[in-house]
């Protein structure tokens, strides 16, 4: 469903990083592990289409999406892909409810409200609706995170460092719900982060060194 094949990407006026290739199917979760500087977020964006590599291919759902035009390769990735970042980048003035369905309007899909509400009770965030972000703890937060990321029903999750300001407790239920919801809507997972934490919940891993 998601490949990425002889990735290179070059930083400007610094060295080139040239990266495992990667492959995972619906349903799938995929822990890649690495220290500060080794070029984690770098390929997370390359795989979400937020940076385009030197070399290499990207493709998902047998789209490569390295050769998509901007305009193209925006539409795509609203449709296609959800996104989970460390800061969770909320519309402040928004409640609740209204960051989650905001993804689904800029994808152009279908608002389904029902869909809403059926994730933010499994999440557990359903009394958080009418709420705004800055009224919500950080577990929250991610919860809410999550939602927005699969609202839409994306093909491809990609998470950036979602645990790390988590306590174990939190950790291990973000960890579980990512999981569980991903291989419900059929969604192949991947998380890069250096929390050694998810080393034992998630069993398909890859480790990038400097």
């Amino acid at each position: 469903m998601v490949s990425a094949n002889q990735l290179t990407y070059q930083y400007a006026g610094g060295k080139s990083m040239a990266y495992p290739d990667i492959q995972a199917n619906s349903g799938d979760s995929l822990l890649i592990l690495g220290q500060s500087g080794c070029g984690k977020t770098t390929l997370l964006h390359m795989l979400g289409g937020l940076l385009r590599p030197a070399y290499g291919s990207v493709t998902i759902k047998d789209t490569n999406i390295a050769t998509l035009s901007d305009k193209n390769l925006d539409r795509f990735r609203g449709q296609h892909i959800g996104f989970i970042f460390q800061k969770s980048h909320f519309v402040q003035s928004l409640t609740v409810k209204d960051n989650i369905l905001l993804a689904p309007f800029l994808a152009k899909k279908v608002t389904d409200t029902k869909r809403m509400q059926s994730l933010a009770n499994s999440l557990g965030i359903d009394h958080l609706l009418n709420k705004l972000p800055s009224q919500l703890s950080q577990g929250e937060q991610q919860r809410v995170s999550i939602a927005r990321a699969i609202i839409h029903q994306p093909d491809l999750v990609l998470a950036d460092e979602p645990t790390s300001s988590l306590d174990d407790v939190n950790t291990a239920m973000v960890a579980a719900l990512l999981q569980q919801l991903c291989h419900e809507n059929g969604a192949a997972l991947i998380i890069v982060t250096h929390d050694v934490r998810l080393k034992n919940l998630i069993a398909n891993q890859i480790t990038l060194t400097p």
